[in-house]
């Protein structure tokens, strides 16, 4: 029996629309991610972070036709708009707040139309723009695509918070987050630097436990030595910062709790 696809908006995501004869060379110049082959249709998930190589806001450049949209946290929206300006400087770009809604369809074997492969992860589901629930969808909020989204292992903004983690540690590299190969961005720098080191200290992480979730900033020990800390999550699971050479083979508590790390397949390659 074929499974229904779950159908949820996300209005904690928004638009933004930028256009005009230089925008590609604008964004190419600032973004984690290549927008010079970037197809009308296509999703690419990545990040702008601050000249010293944290993350400030992550995002999906969607291709469209004449330019992109910029899906971003809509709590950053107006912040990241002025960032944007700021950069802008005589590029022929123009750059505009759209309104235009953003859903998920996740859960199912396959896309309806009108839907872009998340490119994070397949499993994630499809992203849609102005998208109507296709016929037989079930209907859930964000809040199920959240956990969704923390069943697979994946951090999100809650987690990353602007300016405090750099990108390979919330796993944007292991999420088609970053193009390595593109050349210079703001912030590419200390990126490349961490990539070529080989071997990343900390990782954003799922860990798994019983009862509620653990507050923000809760520490992860291994044994009496400190491994980590808890950033969100919910009943269950959370995502937490982990020392990976402290936190793998160890028994880990929070609060006198014990909490297992979990492996991801997609993150198998970070842990080794």
């Amino acid at each position: 029996m074929t499974q229904s696809p779950n159908f949820a908006s996300l209005p904690d995501r928004s638009l933004i629309a930028v256009g005009g004869p230089d925008w590609r060379s604008f964004l190419q110049g600032l973004l984690t991610q290549d927008v010079e082959t970037l197809a009308p249709g296509e999703a690419r998930f990545a990040a702008l972070l601050t000249p010293q190589g944290r993350l400030l806001y992550d995002l999906f450049v969607v291709g469209r036709e004449e330019g992109v949209w910029l899906d971003v946290e809509a709590a950053h929206r107006q912040a990241l708009l002025q960032r944007l300006t700021i950069y802008r400087l005589r590029a022929k770009v123009e750059i505009t707040a759209d309104e235009t809604t953003i859903s998920a369809l996740f859960g199912g074997p396959q896309a309806a139309p009108g839907f872009l492969a998340d490119p994070r992860l397949a499993a994630l589901g499809w992203r849609g723009y102005g998208a109507v629930a296709p016929q037989g969808a079930l209907t859930a909020d964000a809040r199920a695509y959240d956990a969704h989204r923390l069943a697979l292992g994946i951090p999100g903004p809650a987690d990353w918070g602007s300016d405090k983690t750099y990108p390979i540690e919330a796993n944007f590299d292991l999420l088609n987050g970053i193009d390595f190969k593109k050349g210079c961005f703001v912030g590419q720098e200390t990126t490349s630097r961490m990539k070529r080191r080989g071997h990343i200290k900390t990782r954003m992480a799922p860990v798994a436990f019983e009862g509620p979730a653990p507050a923000p900033g809760a520490e992860v020990l291994a044994g009496e030595l400190r491994a980590g800390e808890v950033l969100s999550g919910r009943d269950g699971r959370a995502m937490a910062s982990l020392r990976l050479d402290r936190a793998l083979g160890a028994s880990l508590t929070v609060d006198g709790r014990p909490v297992t790390l979990e492996r991801p397949s997609w993150f198998l390659e970070a842990l080794g």
